[in-house]
């Protein structure tokens, strides 16, 4: 194919996404726009005003639930990004971290939902850790009458967003790390008499930080808007912005679509003030961190630091790992009284009934998470394909439509794309739920597939061609196979994004679609830990199967080649 034929396959591609992706997106900005000014028809509203934001004002709870959001927000992605930093320059010194991804794994795998349930059984007042040092060390014969989940101050938020958010941020230090000369720079730094500490802050995080902008952006913005764990973990009453917005969306006074309309655009401009906030104390740390650089100084002060930092993160991932045993210790307990340590005793009752509880949810997560990710690996295939074709760079323009939809706050546009799809008579099936999903599917796939078939090697491609191999064959023959490995990486990362998915399938599913996500997040406020317990194994063993599948297959599938290979040497 030449390049002008690549060229037009690139088009039709970047048709698609921005067709079935972008445009979607700002369609439900839109609808929730006009709705946030007054106009919504179907309820009778159809004069632009202002009143949507006054009554939003005067709403009880809006200024708190605003304060708690910013607060939880920019305490927790502070705070991740720290402890990772700090636990990274600890651990690749003394141990280095090619081996750490494999233990991120299981962190990473979890849906934010799973994890969050988990760490409530774990750290309520009635939870693991008080049953586990009760009576013995605290006299409590009774859960103790403190709030340790749902708190006022978010702590109990900001305790699980940090508990997702460290492995994501120690994954992207990871990568950024294998493309600077960290040895050479500490043995120069160790040379000069400077302490590790004090050359990872004043040499190796300067040029570590513009590597990372972009996630720690994504993870500001998720962490502004969350809600399903915000909803399990975050305060009740009033909760956090987000919360509160899908609140009154689904609440049975339809007038209140207005003020939540006006909720979500507020919310998306919180998120970009966020960033702009973030970015300007970037700005003012640089500033403030070349003083100091130029004032020299060798001590060793960051090392304490450095060194609680690296003590907190393996506390944190200790807690996560054990708040993932409990979520298969209550599932499978029949009698579990305070304060015992372990359950009474045992039963698979509440796993004894697929048909009238999980058995549906489960097939939903499995076909919606399947399709979607399916479409989202096609289309990215086909989108780095046709760059190859067009025997074009990668175009920054293009990229930044990839990371639109991790950007803009779910809350904010998913309200009026749903309505929408339903004045298009697409509403409230499974269709409108796999499209919805692959707006937030599609970018972490893409994501995760783009360097590794960028770094195919091209004499492979050129061989072939000179073979006489075809632009398809070439697809099929020597890309595909030789890329197998991070193509089902990059399907299980996509396949895990889907499962964890409660909000598109919310509100493009009208609540007629229950998946393991959906139905997790209810059960969760409610009083029987066996069955939610049973919801937030499945939904967490999910991930962990496409990647146990990720790593399998492609052996499984290559393995008489190996075979020839063992012969042949």
């Amino acid at each position: 194919m030449t390049a002008p034929e690549g060229r037009k396959l690139r088009l039709i591609v970047l048709a698609l996404v921005a067709g079935g992706l972008v445009l979607p997106i700002l369609a439900g900005l839109w609808e929730t726009t006009r709705a946030a000014f007054g106009i919504l028809p179907a309820i009778g509203a159809v004069e632009w005003s202002l009143d949507s934001w006054r009554r939003l004002f005067a709403l009880p709870g809006f200024g708190t639930s605003l304060t708690l959001t910013l607060w939880t927000g920019f305490a927790s992605t502070a705070l991740a990004l720290a402890l990772a930093v700090g636990f990274a320059a600890v651990m690749y010194d003394r141990f280095g971290l090619k081996g750490g991804a494999r233990l991120l794994t299981p962190f990473l795998a979890t849906p934010h939902a799973a994890l969050a349930i988990g760490l409530a059984f774990l750290i309520a007042p009635s939870g693991w850790i008080a049953r586990m040092i009760s009576p013995w060390a605290t006299g409590w014969d009774l859960p103790p009458d403190v709030a340790t989940v749902n708190d006022p101050l978010g702590l109990a938020l900001i305790f699980g967003l940090l508990v997702k958010e460290v492995p994501f941020f120690l994954l992207v230090i990871l990568a950024a790390l294998s493309q600077l000369p960290v040895r050479r720079h500490l043995s120069a730094g160790r040379a000069l008499g400077y302490g590790r500490g004090v050359v990872w802050i004043k040499v190796i995080l300067p040029q570590l930080y513009p590597l990372i902008r972009l996630p720690v952006y994504v993870v500001l913005s998720f962490a502004l808007s969350v809600v399903d764990m915000a909803i399990i973990l975050g305060r009740s009453n009033p909760p956090v912005l987000s919360v509160a917005v899908t609140r009154w969306f689904l609440a049975a006074d339809t007038t209140l679509i207005l003020p939540a309309s006006a909720a979500a655009l507020l919310q998306s401009g919180v998120v970009i003030a966020g960033i702009a906030a973030w970015f300007g104390a970037e700005r003012l740390c640089a500033r403030l961190g070349r003083i100091w650089i130029r004032r020299g100084g060798r001590g060793v002060s960051a090392e304490p630091g450095l060194m609680a930092a690296g003590g907190a993160v393996l506390i944190l991932m200790a807690l996560g790992a054990l708040a993932l045993v409990s979520l298969l210790i209550w599932s499978l307990a029949w009698r579990w009284s305070f304060p015992n340590a372990l359950p009474e005793s045992w039963s698979l009752k509440a796993w004894m009934q697929p048909a009238g509880g999980w058995g549906m949810a489960l097939n939903n997560t499995i076909v919606i998470g399947g399709a979607t990710t399916l479409l989202s690996v096609a289309l990215a295939v086909a989108w780095l394909e046709g760059e190859d074709r067009a025997r074009l760079p990668r175009a920054g323009w293009a990229e930044a439509l990839i990371y639109l939809p991790l950007l803009v706050p779910q809350i904010a546009f998913l309200y009026g794309l749903n309505v929408t799809f339903l004045r298009a008579g697409l509403s409230g099936g499974m269709v409108t739920v796999i499209w919805a999903q692959a707006l937030f599917v599609f970018p972490y796939v893409m994501i995760a597939l783009s360097d590794p078939w960028r770094a195919l090697d091209p004499r492979l491609v050129r061989a072939a061609a000179a073979l006489g191999a075809g632009p398809v064959r070439r697809l099929v023959a020597v890309k595909l196979p030789i890329l197998l490995r991070p193509l089902m990486t990059a399907a299980a990362i996509g396949f895990a994004v889907s499962v964890a998915q409660y909000l598109p399938t919310l509100f493009m599913g009208s609540g007629r679609i229950a998946t393991l996500t959906t139905e997790a997040v209810t059960l969760s406020s409610g009083s029987d830990r066996r069955v939610t317990g049973v919801y937030a194994v499945l939904q967490a063993v999910l991930p962990f199967a496409a990647y146990l599948a990720a790593l399998a297959l492609p052996g499984f599938l290559h393995r008489h080649r190996a075979g020839l290979q063992g012969d042949a040497g």
